[in-house]
C-alpha cells in the first residue's frame, strides 16, 4: 500500500507539474490558433493552423508586413482573437486610395494582396503607440479601416508558422525588401 501511495503522489506531481508547463507555455510563450476567416485569403486559408509567436516578437520592433494575431478591438463588441497583417506604423500618414494603399504619399507594394481594396479611406494618421491593421483579402476583411487604430498593448503575438496543412508547412510569404516604391 505504501509503494502504491507514493507512486501515485509521483504521478500526481507529474500531471500538475505537465500542467502548469503548459499553462506557462500557452500563456507567455507559443500559442496556435485555427484561422475561421477569409479575410487574409490567399496568405492564410480558412482552417489553416498557425503558431503564434507571444514571446519573442517583443525583443524586436512590431515592422511592417507582420502578421499578428491580437484581441478584438471594443468597437467590434466581440471576444475573439483576430489574424491580421500590420500595414500602417505609428506615426504614419495611411490612405487606400484607386485600390492602393498610400503610406506618407508613396503607395505600398503589396504582392501578397490578390484582392484589392473596393473601398476609399483616410487619409489618417496612425496615432503612436498604435498600428494600422488590414487583412489580405481587401474586401472581404473587417479590419482598422473599419475599427481604427489597433492600441500595441492589444497585440498576443506575431504569426510565427503555419502548421497544417501539412503541405503548407512553414512561414508565411516572403516579405518585400523595400515596401515603399
Amino acid at each position: 500500500m505504501k509503494g502504491f501511495m507514493k507512486s501515485l503522489f509521483e504521478w500526481v506531481v507529474i500531471v500538475a507539474i505537465a500542467f502548469v508547463l503548459s499553462l506557462v507555455i500557452r500563456n507567455y510563450l507559443i500559442d496556435t490558433r485555427i484561422v475561421p476567416t477569409g479575410s487574409m485569403l490567399p496568405t492564410i486559408q480558412l482552417q489553416d493552423r498557425l503558431i503564434v509567436d507571444r514571446f519573442f516578437y517583443k525583443c524586436g520592433d512590431i515592422k511592417r508586413g507582420d502578421v499578428i494575431v491580437f484581441e478584438a478591438p471594443e468597437s467590434m463588441m466581440k471576444d475573439e482573437d483576430l489574424v491580421k497583417r500590420v500595414i500602417g506604423l505609428p506615426g504614419e500618414k495611411l490612405e487606400v486610395k484607386n485600390g492602393k494603399v498610400y503610406i506618407n504619399d508613396k503607395v505600398l507594394d503589396e504582392p501578397y494582396v490578390e484582392y484589392p481594396a473596393d473601398y476609399e479611406y483616410g487619409p489618417e494618421n496612425v496615432p503612436e503607440g498604435s498600428y494600422f491593421m488590414m487583412g489580405d483579402n481587401r474586401p472581404a476583411s473587417y479590419d482598422s479601416h473599419r475599427w481604427g487604430a489597433l492600441p500595441e498593448e492589444k497585440i498576443l503575438g506575431r504569426v510565427w508558422i503555419r502548421y497544417w496543412p501539412l503541405d503548407s508547412l512553414g512561414p508565411l510569404t516572403k516579405l518585400p525588401e523595400d515596401y515603399l516604391k
